[in-house]
């Protein structure tokens, strides 16, 4: 039996800002379905950049990226949002929760935007706001929950429709370190029973001790952390 291909297949990724410093030159990744990586750098040294070109929301300078074998570069603006909506889940530091919306209703949104049925999509909202400890609160609406608590929703959503790839940008970084801890074993959790390919960036090393391993990023590319 051949090996399965990876989820995501980065080569030889170059990118740089306006004005010619280069942010990193030459990166390599691959990452197979239920590979949960770290990424950790300085401040400034491209982590966000580095989600954005996966998400395709920002072109490299050269190199590829690779979807479940859909080379970005290829695709239009309409397929590559296609990509995001269906292959991609997102979660962020600011958890980006719509407050007009109830909780139900905000974890059903990428459901939504894939046209599935509306009572389907709710109860799979259901589903995984119980997974995420928020059982019961599909009715309560966004002013009524805590930082963490929207943190879960997040998540939540994230992994709603059940993405090949999970992206995460500093997670926890709006959050008190005793609710970071808690909402971080919730978020791994959830990311190894989705089976999901999961990156997550961090400057935290309690964050990314979550992940199986860490990598570094420098202007060199990728490289392994050990003795975390």
């Amino acid at each position: 039996m051949s090996p399965a291909p990876p989820v995501l297949n980065i080569t030889t990724l170059t990118k740089s800002v306006p004005g010619g410093r280069v942010l990193f030159e030459g990166l390599e990744l691959n990452l197979k379905a239920g590979e949960f990586v770290a990424i950790m750098g300085e401040s400034g040294v491209g982590k966000s950049t580095f989600l954005n070109l996966i998400a395709g929301l920002d072109q490299a300078d050269a190199g590829t990226i690779a979807i479940d074998g859909a080379d970005l570069a290829m695709l239009d603006d309409d397929a590559r949002t296609d990509l995001r909506r269906d292959r991609i889940g997102f979660v962020f530091q600011a958890f980006h929760i719509l407050p007009h919306l109830t909780l139900g209703q905000n974890v059903a949104l990428p459901l939504v935007l894939q046209r599935a049925p509306g009572a389907e999509a709710l109860e799979r909202a259901r589903e995984m706001m119980e997974a995420v400890g928020l059982s019961g609160r599909a009715q309560d609406y966004p002013r009524q929950l805590s930082g963490g608590e929207l943190q879960r929703v997040a998540i939540a959503r994230a992994l709603v429709h059940r993405p090949a790839l999970l992206l995460a940008d500093e997670p926890t970084g709006n959050l008190d370190p005793e609710t970071a801890t808690r909402v971080l074993e919730i978020f791994a959790d959830q990311v190894r029973r989705s089976g999901a390919a999961a990156v997550l960036v961090t400057h935290s090393q309690v964050a990314a001790a979550v992940a199986d391993r860490t990598l570094t990023l420098s202007r060199s590319g990728l490289v392994e952390r050990h003795g975390r």
